[in-house]
């Protein structure tokens, strides 16, 4: 439902494939396009907030999840700001802070400690501490430490008050294992994506696991220094952890987020193609890369002048407003 009713927001700005797309382009008609997109995108996020307020179920934990890549980060920190708007108080709890001690950490089929299974957190300590959080008791909460890779208590007190609102971002957030002592009417679960309706031409649909991967590629060199070789050498990893962890619960939701923007194409071509050309013809990701290369010939760059600073875009290419 939410890919069709996008797909007939752009049949009414007249932008279905990258030639149109490209003639926006053409007739300097992209901060007009950035505007539409970014409003679009917020819209959803205020009707969620309303929907939370309006609701006559005691809504105390939202729970957000999406795959790599979605535009999690940014969804979360502005729908919190749409909450407040509505008078309501909100705590985001970050997921990793429940990591188990590394040396209890379960291991991967190579033997390393692995972070992607819901083994990895310490669901029973979560559950218990936000049971208490929803009967107004005071909790410590904890802060993993990364570099001793263990669990350290510094402090963090939190009690919730009747208009506060938890808000758990994470790969595990849809997983019910993670809230099982929390009642279903207390819970409001998003699953956010970027289900662009965008064509390249009348016959190829853009596939969203592109735009992600265009995404991530671009984060990682910025984040993380690599190259988009490396990006796409961990991308099978990545969608087999999104498989297990993401999608078998991704109808079990109460709406969808799609983080798609029209223009975005043009935007992040500017800043992957370079990465792109400079995977070497004998790596084994070379195929994948070409591949990539002539699906972004069809666009047209566009400039990340006009692009606010709190667009979900701003997640991959930098310069958010949103910080952590």
């Amino acid at each position: 439902n939410k890919f069709e009713e996008y797909t007939n927001w752009g049949h009414v700005l007249g932008i279905e494939n990258a030639a149109d797309l490209n003639k926006a382009v053409s007739r300097a008609k992209v901060c007009e396009l950035v505007n539409l997109a970014e409003a679009h995108y917020d819209s959803q996020l205020a009707k969620i907030a309303e929907d939370i307020s309006n609701s006559k179920k005691d809504i105390k934990v939202v729970l957000i999840a999406g795959p790599s890549s979605a535009g999690k980060t940014t969804t979360s920190k502005k729908l919190d700001i749409y909450l407040r708007s509505k008078g309501f108080i909100t705590h985001p709890i970050a997921l990793d802070d429940y990591f188990t001690d590394m040396d209890k950490r379960p291991l991967d089929k190579n033997g390393k400690p692995d972070f992607e299974s819901i083994r990895a957190v310490d669901t029973d300590l979560f559950n218990k501490q936000l049971t208490q959080l929803l009967e107004g008791k005071k909790v410590s909460l904890p802060t993993f430490n990364f570099v001793l890779g263990k669990r350290e208590f510094n402090g963090n007190n939190l009690q919730l008050g009747e208009k506060d609102i938890v808000i758990i971002e994470g790969l595990h957030a849809l997983n019910d294992e993670l809230t099982m002592s929390i009642d279903k009417s207390q819970k409001f679960k998003i699953y956010i994506s970027p289900l662009t309706q965008l064509n390249v031409d009348n016959h190829t649909h853009v596939h969203t696991s592109d735009i992600r991967k265009l995404r991530r590629i671009v984060r990682d060199n910025k984040t993380r220094g690599f190259g988009a070789r490396e990006t796409l050498r961990m991308w099978p990893d990545i969608k087999a952890g999104e498989r297990e962890n993401i999608f078998r619960f991704q109808d079990d939701v109460d709406t969808v987020v799609n983080s798609a923007l029209i223009y975005e194409i043009g935007v992040l071509k500017t800043y992957v193609e370079p990465l792109l050309f400079n995977v070497e013809e004998d790596d084994p990701e070379y195929p994948e890369a070409l591949r990539l290369i002539n699906f972004l010939r069809n666009f047209l760059p566009i400039p990340s002048d006009d692009i606010p600073a709190d667009s979900v875009l701003r997640e991959f290419i930098g310069g958010s407003c949103f910080k952590g």
